[in-house]
């Protein structure tokens, strides 16, 4: 705790850069562990195979699903617990926590069921050989069934965001990292008397490295003294209108995160016509820019709950503040991503094994779409600002307009018109403009509430 500020009213005294930063930093390492335990996943599968990386490639929407739905309930808890304490309404925070984890075992349950009868014929829509469809549906068998781990472990991770405390989170991403990073060459490969299981080890090792995270946040939320808020299991009393709260913030932000899945199973089968190896190579971006986006993910969840305290409490300046400065800080990490990839794509992709044909087009396919980062550096936390406030039916259109209505169509005529290399600008066009769109929206949130808060105050200081 900062020295003069309160654990929970820091988000409202505090200076905003450094608010943010000390907000930000423990979610932005735990992103980035989780991106580095991702990408270390397919470089240890690439070593098997490169249809052993195809299949992980393309169970990749259906693991994107999974996120979407326990990032959407993370989002409706994380709003509503720090919306309510800025408003100061304690007790109503602990009863979102807790109907949250009930959500979060509601979402478990089904998503256990919808893997175990569909992952099969997902994976056959992609390709008929036979290694791939046993590899993929193995692994997307055993991530669907234990996704319980991540789920619960996200809902007890925004409780703690929701209420300031971006430490323990941390420390629960890093634990579960550790477990995956280490059991995945054992999984993998078949070290110290484990058999070796390919692809189906590296799914084992990553919901392992999930449920001792989660089994780490629930000793925190049950036991930790320090925690602002409470669970309370005993007396526990369902409550529509705070489950249509979450949902309503959750079910936006979930489709948001859905919409990337769809876009990356269509995406696919555009380029199932230039064969498996343009499908690995998209499977490969996306893990490695993952390492650029998900510390911008970071940075997000720091700032959500500022915004949501900031915008309860009616503090404009401040609500405005954390949007410039999570702008800033956002580009300069992109700006690092494009120097990345459009000077190290090579280096890159000797790392997952690849044959010349995959680096060929790994090297295009870097170069190109790299330039999107510029435009999403501030797309992505303007849109952020949008769920924190409960308007997260804003940054869903965002990210449907993005990854549905323009890049799809986009990268399609491209493909068309100029064949495979061709293709990636489509991430481009539909950046800048979904950053005008996003733009627009958060001057007209601007405009229409921030700006009138502080006539409210003038008024009632003229009327007193």
């Amino acid at each position: 705790m900062e020295k003069g500020y309160s654990r929970e009213n820091k988000m409202g005294e505090m200076p905003i850069p450094k608010l943010l930063v000390s907000m930000a930093l423990p979610a932005i390492i735990s992103m980035f562990v989780q991106a580095m335990y991702n990408v270390v996943d397919s470089i240890f599968v690439a070593q098997v195979s490169e249809n052993a990386l195809t299949a992980v490639s393309l169970a990749f929407p259906v693991q994107m699903v999974i996120v979407s739905c326990f990032v959407g309930m993370g989002v409706g808890i994380n709003s509503g617990i720090s919306r309510r304490l800025g408003e100061g309404r304690h007790k109503d925070a602990e009863q979102v926590a807790e109907h949250g984890f009930l959500i979060a075992i509601i979402l478990s349950v089904i998503l256990a069921v919808l893997g175990g009868l569909f992952s099969n014929g997902f994976v056959t829509l992609f390709t008929d050989n036979q290694e791939i469809i046993a590899g993929c549906t193995s692994y997307l068998m055993i991530c669907c069934v234990f996704c319980f781990g991540s789920i619960i472990t996200q809902a007890g991770f925004s409780m703690l965001q929701g209420s300031g405390d971006m430490i323990q989170p941390m420390i629960g991403q890093l634990i579960g990292a550790v477990v995956n990073i280490v059991l995945d060459p054992i999984m993998i490969f078949g070290l110290l008397g484990f058999p070796a299981m390919g692809v189906t080890g590296a799914a084992i090792a990553t919901v392992a490295g999930q449920i001792v995270a989660m089994i780490y946040v629930l000793c925190v939320v049950a036991f930790r003294k320090k925690n602002i808020l409470k669970v309370h299991i005993r007396g526990f009393k369902f409550d529509g209108t705070i489950m249509k709260d979450i949902i309503a913030v959750g079910l936006p932000a979930a489709v948001m995160q859905g919409i990337a899945s769809f876009m990356v199973t269509f995406y696919n089968l555009i380029l199932t016509q230039y064969g498996t190896t343009a499908i690995a190579v998209f499977g490969v971006f996306f893990k490695v820019q993952s390492f650029i986006f998900m510390p911008v993910f970071g940075l997000c969840q720091g700032a959500m709950p500022i915004y949501g305290y900031n915008y309860g409490a009616r503090k404009a300046d401040r609500f405005l503040q954390n949007a410039k400065v999570a702008c800033i800080i956002s580009e300069c990490i992109m700006i690092l991503g494009v120097v990345l990839f459009q000077f190290f794509p090579e280096q890159i992709f000797r790392m997952f094994n690849a044959s010349d044909d995959m680096m060929v087009l790994g090297v295009q396919c870097f170069r190109v779409i790299s330039w999107s980062f510029v435009t999403a550096g501030i797309s992505i936390p303007l849109s952020n600002a949008f769920q924190a406030v409960g308007k997260a039916y804003i940054s869903m259109f965002s990210s449907f307009l993005r990854q549905m209505i323009l890049l799809l169509p986009f990268s399609w005529l491209f493909s068309y018109l100029w064949g495979v290399d061709w293709i990636w600008m489509g991430f481009v066009v539909s950046d800048v403009l979904n950053l005008i769109y996003v733009g627009v929206m958060f001057v007209r949130l601007k405009r229409k509430e921030l700006d009138t808060w502080g006539q409210h105050k003038g008024m009632l200081s003229a009327q007193g």
